[in-house]
């Protein structure tokens, strides 16, 4: 087991190599730096000033080598727009995602694995296909638009939640359901997928035979065993929450880090960019790491493969 993580360990330091390498390519690929920070109005002297203080008149090499070591101190310049520091800014946003990508995930496990569950026991009954239609609503339909749907009907027509901005509780649901929406999907027909493999099972129809009842043979013999690969996705379903609040963010107005990065890309503010991708990276990278070495302590083969 031992061996399996520091593997794991690796192969994660090396991708947070690769993405931090990616982000500092991107900086250069879009433009010059020094140049879109002057303007079309500053002279070569002040150009090369500006260069020389930006650290881009060393050698590309070295460029990157300073660039990690200031991503080690965690250090990612300050914000061209606002001048402070684009960690702090970046520390400020990180509570209102945390919190809405939970909020999401609860969401996603309390209501995608009952109905993924519900449905495969009721298999071809009128939960099942209400349960699958959910599912390929899920995947089908974008986020924007369940987004614009559900602040006309509960926002504009009821009035029954507030559509905008960060709150209390009632803030929460209509941002965290429309961000937990792919994701409930999947996890819906993962689990179906799962419970339907392992009801048709020896294991769980020896179960029947020997006369143990439903209930017990789905919770304590099935489920346990179905929730295995549900395990994994959820994990992976986690990252992908904390990541893919850029749109959900900018329609509620969420002050998270989806938005920031967004206002940053328009504004071409480099250090605000370079601090909420790799923050998004960072927040994938390690979900995914600790999901694999979960799913190698609850399942054993695994590791040894």
């Amino acid at each position: 087991m031992r061996r399996f993580i520091v593997v794991r360990l690796f192969q994660a330091v090396i991708t947070l190599l690769i993405l931090s390498l990616a982000v500092f390519l991107s900086v250069h690929l879009t433009g010059d730096p020094a140049l879109y920070l002057l303007g079309p109005e500053s002279t070569d002297a002040d150009y090369e000033q500006m260069k020389k203080a930006m650290g881009l008149d060393k050698p590309l090499a070295i460029q990157y080598g300073v660039f990690l070591g200031n991503i080690a101190r965690a250090d990612f310049g300050e914000s061209h727009i606002s001048g402070q520091s684009a960690r702090k800014e970046l520390i400020d946003r990180l509570p209102a995602t945390l919190q809405l990508a939970g909020a999401a995930f609860l969401m996603t496990m309390v209501i995608g694995i009952p109905l993924g569950i519900l449905s495969a026991v009721k298999r071809d009954s009128i939960f099942d296909h209400a349960g699958k239609f959910f599912a390929v609503a899920g995947i089908a339909a974008p986020s924007f638009w369940i987004a614009i749907m559900l602040i006309m009907l509960f926002g504009a027509i009821l009035g029954w939640l507030p559509t905008f901005g960060r709150g209390g509780i009632d803030h929460f649901i209509l941002p965290a359901f429309v961000l937990s929406w792919s994701g409930m999907a999947g996890v819906l027909r993962l689990s179906r997928s799962s419970m339907l493999e392992v009801m048709d099972s020896e294991y769980v129809k020896f179960a029947r035979i020997k006369g143990l009842s439903e209930r017990v043979v789905i919770f304590k013999h099935a489920l346990k065993n179905a929730v295995v690969p549900v395990l994994t996705f959820s994990g992976l379903t986690l990252a992908g929450l904390l990541n893919g609040s850029v749109v959900v963010e900018v329609i509620f107005a969420w002050p998270g880090i989806g938005r920031l990065m967004l206002q940053g890309i328009n504004h071409r503010d480099f250090p605000i960019v370079q601090a909420t991708v790799l923050a998004a990276g960072f927040f994938y990278i390690v979900t995914a790491l600790l999901v694999d070495i979960l799913y190698a302590y609850v399942n054993p083969r695994i590791r040894f493969e």
